[in-house]
């Protein structure tokens, strides 16, 4: 039974477990009488074992591609489609190389967000405030010294927080920053990093998004035969957002080692965009209101001069609660997720050209929902992974076998059957030139994605006897890098993938007997087969530096579930074909200039096939940014005006969810 007493009272003892721990924590560190000055107290290793080289946005880059969050900074990835449901408040979730949004994994501060009701992190809720880095891998990080979990996916996406950094003798930073665009948002945030010792450091941000959500769109059928049906500018109302997040860390060093705590809390009451069908514009009734806490700790040491060893560990709980109020039969659900998450680590260095680790991560999750008659799971997860890495002259290998064992106990209903499964991956890398400007690359990995607690326990649809979707996934690449020391261009790199990819045992709701009824299914094989192209450069015109970046994607992913149906060897949904952007950055002393072109060809909505009426149009967008930084004793202020989509394009991401068209945003801050 949930209740706001409940919620309430485990705020504060999720607020009081960290601030106790937190202050044990600082209170053993200041007897440590070893001094030693540093500037940022988060210790973070160079693998120079690197194999597969992750696509990486950061710093000033972050601050320039006009992105609001995580979701819209993605974009500039290749291989990479985001879902967005329209709107600040809408859903905002990621696919990598079409594999489906479940197989990505989404780490922040290097601990999985974790969501096993339905699968999917909303990338919405994540502000770019206090992101230092953003990295995308595919099939995996080349690192080994990693929690067993982290080799459990197909691709994923690092989330790196700002860690405290102070010049000179500082011992405060304080940034304020204040948000406002054209569709009425309000959006203000601060943060404050403390430094407490030469060991220890603290920092605490908090934010406040809040709009009304309303934009113009155009709404536009054609018939089959190509004749309009309607063409119509209305404006979207049910996109509204009031959200509050806070953030607080401690960051600290002890001999040959490191140690960080974490807290976070997103509390958001949002409408939900509903589809634009049927000539209704207003949508309205739909509404989520969202309670998300965590609390997670990192310990990293080197023991001995080989032998290095990690601890992390989380608690999690989030609060969802909707209310539908558009459909015939009213629906207000409530679901409460809990999580906890522990984690040990080892790294052994057998020589300095080759390493092996041991992982082994225990995982609780329990699910609370007030429907009829639900099941009440509780899933108890345990992954073991052994992984080595080695370095001969240019030749570089990592191999890692992953296994994974689920136990799970239902109150009512039937449960899923006990799963025990053994997965490897294989990492290969070879610089056939003695310049080391080329490299080329190989990997092949399987693994699966558990059904969540959705596929398996929603009331009527659920199903419990669902395998696993399985992926094995083959990439052969190439990257090249060179450095001009007396030239205009300083630098170019090229990054290129050719892919194969097949899910198998895929799981899709079908209908069983109305469309008021749906059931989960295994249905069978998808083929995903593509190209990924990276291409930067860095130049220098006199005191202009320029930076250009291109990415594009080509993907051929099919349906061979079933040879009887119509849509056999069609495009999956949602799937172009072509797609990619264009970005230029260009600094002139304190200014800065940013173009991007974002564009996603042709594809098809969520009806499998492929045909006329379910096609869904291009869209592009052009967004440009300019900013400038001034200086008023030592202390800076920077402005940035951006302009979204600057030809007012109106699209959809997913069909009959429109998207603003164009939006002026202002942006200000100040760091003391």
């Amino acid at each position: 039974m949930v209740t706001t007493f409940f919620t309430s009272q485990l705020q504060k003892v999720v607020f009081a477990v960290f601030v106790l721990t937190a202050t044990l924590i600082f209170s053993q560190t200041k007897k440590d009488t070893v001094e030693q000055s540093i500037v940022s107290v988060n210790i973070r290793k160079k693998n120079i074992k690197e194999i597969l080289p992750a696509q990486v946005l950061s710093g000033a880059e972050l601050e320039r591609l006009n992105s609001q969050n995580v979701a819209d900074a993605l974009r500039y990835f290749s291989g990479v489609q985001i879902k967005d449901y329209g709107g600040v408040g809408g859903l905002k979730t990621i696919d990598i190389r079409s594999m489906g949004s479940q197989h990505v994994g989404v780490f922040y501060d290097g601990i999985q967000i974790g969501n096993a009701q339905n699968g999917v992190v909303d990338l919405g809720r994540y502000s770019l405030d206090d992101i230092e880095e953003i990295s995308l891998y595919n099939g995996q990080k080349s690192e080994i010294f990693q929690p067993a979990k982290d080799f459990g996916s197909s691709g994923s996406i690092y989330l790196q927080p700002k860690s405290p950094s102070f010049k000179g003798n500082r011992k405060t930073n304080l940034v304020v920053r204040l948000k406002n665009s054209s569709i009425d948002l309000f959006d203000p945030s601060f943060r404050l990093e403390q430094k407490i010792s030469d060991k220890i450091s603290a920092s605490f941000s908090s934010e406040f998004m809040q709009s009304d959500g309303v934009y113009k769109f155009r709404y536009k059928k054609k018939y089959p035969d190509g004749e309009v049906a309607y063409d119509t500018i209305a404006k979207r109302f049910d996109s509204d957002i009031k959200s509050k997040r806070f953030e607080t860390s401690l960051n600290g060093i002890v001999n040959n080692g490191s140690w960080n705590i974490r807290g976070y809390g997103y509390f958001s009451d949002r409408g939900i965009p509903a589809a634009i069908v049927n000539s209704r514009f207003d949508g309205r009734g739909q509404r989520q209101t969202d309670e998300n806490l965590f609390v997670q700790a990192n310990f990293r040491k080197k023991i001995f001069p080989k032998l290095e060893t990690q601890f992390k560990a989380k608690f999690a709980y989030d609060y969802t609660h909707y209310i539908d109020t558009v459909s015939s039969i009213k629906i207000q659900n409530q679901y409460i997720q809990r999580e906890l998450f522990v984690s040990s680590s080892n790294l052994y260095s057998i020589t300095p050209n080759w390493d092996v680790s041991t992982s082994v991560d225990f995982q609780y999750n329990n699910l609370d929902a007030d429907l009829v008659n639900f099941s009440f799971p509780t899933r108890y997860s345990t992954w073991t992974a052994f992984a080595t890495t080695y370095q001969w002259k240019r030749f570089k290998f990592l191999g890692s076998v992953l296994g994974t064992f689920i136990h799970e106990e239902v109150e009512k209903n039937a449960k899923s059957p006990d799963m025990t499964e053994w997965t490897p991956s294989l990492f290969v890398s070879y610089q056939p030139f003695a310049a080391k400007d080329f490299t080329l690359r190989a990997f092949y990995k399987r693994i699966f994605r558990m059904p969540t607690f959705n596929d398996l326990y929603y009331t009527n649809i659920g199903n419990t006897f669902l395998q696993p979707e399985f992926t094995n996934q083959y990439n052969l690449g190439f990257t090249y890098q060179k450095t001009f020391s007396k030239s205009a261009l300083q630098r170019i790199y090229a990054k290129v993938d050719g892919y194969f990819n097949r899910v198998e045992d895929k799981i899709i709701a079908a209908p069983n007997g109305s469309m008021f009824r749906w059931m989960m299914v295994n249905l069978g094989d998808v083929d995903i087969i593509g190209t990924d192209v990276n291409l930067q450069a860095d130049v220098v015109l006199g005191n202009v530096k320029l930076r250009p970046l291109i990415n594009f994607t080509y993907q051929r992913a099919r349906d061979y579930s079933d040879k009887s149906e119509t849509y056999y060897g069609d495009q999956i949904p949602y799937a172009p074909w072509y797609s990619g952007g264009f970005s230029m950055m260009a600094d002139y002393k304190d200014w800065g200039f940013n173009y991007s072109f974002i564009y996603v060809g042709e594809r098809y909505d969520g009806q499998q096939n492929n045909i006329q009426y379910n096609y869904v149009q291009p869209w592009y967008t052009h967004d440009l940014s300019i900013q400038k930084k001034f200086n008023w004793h030592s202390h800076e202020f920077k402005a940035s005006f951006e302009v979204n989509n600057i030809l007012n394009q109106y699209y959809d991401v997913v069909l009959n969810y429109p998207m603003p068209g164009r939006t002026f945003r202002l942006i200000v801050s100040f760091t003391l």
